[in-house]
């Protein structure tokens, strides 16, 4: 049967790449002679090829061209960028990175910090419509650091379009297992503002017993003044589903949950001949209801609603040496639960980093600190250091060293039920990370490579030793994570729009101590091989397709290969878009034995003015 597979896809690839050539795919394009420089997100923005850091960016075009609908499918596509779903469309899934937990990748929209001091299971629900997304960076290892605690392992960076290229859009979505959806965006822009407002919903009857969904979400951004901009951003988020074996034990089919995540934030840009400052206040709230048994709320139910009210200010001055960071954040974190109680914790953040670039700009050595207090553990103190070293004009290297740590959550600390019980004496995880990596940016091409290191220590789990007894949240180990990050990116056609990928991440993970005989999170969350692949671009003048792959191999034995496609065939201002989803009906499971849906299939109808 795995040969018959492999079989099949290898003639799918074949077919789709002749297919593609076929269609004008390697004409020359005179017009485009460098690969798009992106200028980061920051406090020392620079352009990703002089980046001595880790980072990889997915642009807009990027996400078009993969033909996936929602973030969480697109991530999917990174190496080392582990989405584990338990389930399909916008029910749950948690994201770990470089093999850390759901905890410790920190997520930003527009530079904003969106870390749930209840449980990092809800991050996802943070992840905005793809119609309002200009890029996504995803910065690794070390370098994460600037953005303070929970950047643990890495960061992703979500960073919104300011205006529309289209007047109006909207798809009627339609798939297996009872899927439908409608999706509109709309937007308008002047001399001095612009707007875009944005709402969708999408239902599911499930795809086995108890995984039907409901999901609906507005979201609006709105910019002033294009000189010094001011930028309001609202979303909201209602997730309502069917959690068969989510939580507790898989024997639990019935359970059920709703969630909601809420966003308003406002940032005024200011920038002048050398300097930059970015003032922002933001109020994130996130509400989640589960109950064990669904529309039995009487026999166990719990409610929690985190809010984090925030002010942050980010800002850059060059200097005679090069240029001087600087940021800072209060916040104030709360949460009312009938499970954990009232609790609340005050947080500041304090950043600095001096960039010195030397040898006529070609090296660059930039030393940082971030002073972090939480009142619940004091303060702390974390440096950093980046080099980097322009070998010739498109090939750099660089070295990265950082430390960090993170916060128990407020479930690590409180929670408890018939099979779980919180511990109020947890202390912070630290890590000490080092990376070395090279990254080369030529006329069609962009290749890295990076080896990287952490240690990390007062790891959290929930854990035990005998099968009957309660899974208790501990530091349970000293984990040291050691691995490869290859990344390939090859642009041709008309106007670079074909594009063929190719990403691997290999680790290896080694515990300090003897590790417990049953865990919930971190034994099975070991990475060993994550290789993706995509292939997309245009087949006809109207035609257009990508060809996805995904191989997973985890140090336990445990491995699947998932292979997606799409298509797009235009019709005017009419685009309709077909995806096949698991082509090669793999059985697999990405966490807590959650059986993924078969083979399976989508339809979108688009409209543009």
């Amino acid at each position: 049967m795995q040969a018959t597979n492999r079989s099949i896809f290898k003639g799918l690839f074949v077919l789709f790449f002749l297919t593609l050539s076929k269609g004008h795919a390697f004409q020359k394009d005179s017009l485009i002679n460098q690969l798009e420089e992106v200028v980061l997100d920051g406090r020392l923005g620079q352009i990703i090829s002089k980046q001595s850091k880790t980072v990889e960016v997915i642009s807009a075009a990027e996400l078009k061209r993969s033909g996936y609908t929602t973030i969480v499918e697109a991530l999917q596509q990174v190496a080392g960028l582990d989405i584990r779903r338990r389930g399909v469309g916008p029910t749950q899934a948690d994201v770990n990175l470089r093999g850390g937990t759901f905890d410790q990748t920190l997520l930003l929209i527009d530079g904003i910090r969106l870390e749930d001091a209840q449980t990092g299971h809800h991050l996802s629900n943070f992840l905005l419509p793809i119609e309002l997304i200009e890029r996504i960076e995803i910065i690794r290892g070390p370098a994460a650091r600037i953005y303070g605690p929970n950047a643990f392992v890495g960061a992703i960076n979500i960073i919104t379009k300011s205006s529309l290229q289209e007047k109006a859009l909207a798809a009627l979505e339609y798939g297996s297992f009872g899927q439908n959806g409608v999706r509109l965006t709309a937007g308008t822009s002047g001399e001095k503002s612009s707007l875009i407002a944005h709402a969708s919903f999408a239902n599911s009857d499930g795809y086995r017993y108890n995984t039907d969904f409901k999901s609906r979400t507005v979201a609006l951004k709105s910019v002033v003044d294009t000189n010094h901009p001011t930028e309001i951003l609202g979303f909201f988020n209602d997730r309502k589903f069917g959690a068969n074996g989510f939580y507790a034990t898989p024997s639990a089919t019935d359970q059920y949950e709703e969630t909601q995540a809420s966003l308003i934030a406002i940032t005024h840009k200011m920038k002048g001949a050398g300097w930059s400052l970015t003032p922002r206040v933001y109020w994130r709230r996130g509400q989640d209801m589960y109950e064990y048994i669904r529309n039995r709320p009487e026999i166990y139910r719990n409610l929690h609603i985190a809010h984090k009210l925030g002010a942050a200010l980010d800002g850059s001055v060059e200097n005679g040496l090069g240029g001087l960071g600087f940021g800072g954040e209060v916040a104030s974190i709360s949460i009312q639960s009938n499970n954990l109680g009232e609790r609340n914790r005050k947080m500041a953040n304090l950043f600095l980093e001096q960039r010195i670039s030397i040898l006529d700009r070609r090296l660059d050595i930039t030393p940082g600190v971030v002073v972090n207090y939480f009142s619940t553990v004091g303060t702390k103190v974390y440096p950093g250091l980046d080099l980097g070293w322009q070998i010739n004009p498109s090939l750099r290297g660089y070295l990265n060293y950082g430390k960090t740590f993170r916060v128990p959550t407020f479930t690590d600390l409180y929670y408890s039920d018939r099979t779980t019980l919180g511990n109020e004496s947890l202390l912070p995880e630290t890590s000490n990370a080092i990376e070395v990596g090279f990254r080369k940016v030529s006329e069609r091409n962009q290749w890295s490579v990076t080896y990287f290191k952490r240690n990390s220590s007062n790891l959290i789990d929930y854990v035990k030793q005998e099968e009957e007894a309660l899974f208790e949240a501990q530091n349970i180990a000293n984990l040291t994570t050691e691995g490869i990050d290859f990344n390939y990116r090859y642009r041709f056609g008309l106007s670079n729009a074909s594009a063929l990928s190719l990403s691997y991440t290999y680790m290896t993970q080694e515990f300090g101590e003897d590790v417990f005989a049953f865990s919930r999170y971190t034994i099975d969350n070991d990475l060993k091989h994550h290789f993706t692949a995509q292939l997309s671009g245009r087949l006809t003048k109207t035609t257009t397709g990508s060809l996805n792959f995904k191989w997973i191999e985890r140090a336990t034995g445990r491995s699947y290969t998932v292979v997606d496609a799409n298509f797009n065939q235009s019709m005017g201002n009419f685009n309709l878009q077909m995806g096949a989803f698991n082509l090669l009906n793999q059985s697999y499971w990405e966490t807590s034995f959650i059986s993924m849906p078969s083979r399976n299939f989508g339809l979108s109808l688009n409209y543009s003015l």
